[in-house]
């Protein structure tokens, strides 16, 4: 099992998708087969209930609650670690520092340049190849 820190981006994005093959749904079926454990805090869960409910998504409520009882069930709740480079949307800081708290995590997220260079931040594709080594 991976610890990892799961950005909205990537949960979006799998729940417009209508391709079940694509790496961002796989990346939560992979979540939910129990091989990525989500690492989390308040931040972080309060920003997923408040993305993944905006009316343009058009994503359940069911499925919403789903999601976040889950990561909340079968997740680690955790602090941020501080770092102190600037972010290019700050608002970003939150998933990276909470990844910095368990060693051997990763961030997985399809904004790549949100992030500091580090190979701990990856796209789902890559946490994809990871998790079939």
């Amino acid at each position: 099992m991976i610890y990892a820190v799961i950005d909205t981006n990537v949960f979006v994005s799998a729940y417009l998708t209508h391709n079940l093959a694509s790496s961002t749904s796989k990346v939560v079926d992979a979540l939910f087969r129990g091989r990525i454990c989500p690492l989390y805090n308040e931040e972080i869960m309060n920003e997923y209930e408040e993305v993944l409910s905006r009316p343009h998504f058009n994503i359940s409520a069911n499925e919403r609650q789903t999601l976040c009882n889950y990561i909340r069930q079968n997740g680690v709740a955790t602090e941020r670690t501080s770092f102190e480079e600037l972010f290019v949307d700050e608002d970003d800081r939150v998933f990276y520092e909470v990844a910095l708290t368990e060693e051997d995590s990763f961030l997985v997220t399809g904004n790549l340049r949100h992030y500091p260079v580090d190979p701990r931040v990856v796209t789902p594709a890559q946490m994809m190849a990871i998790l079939e080594d």
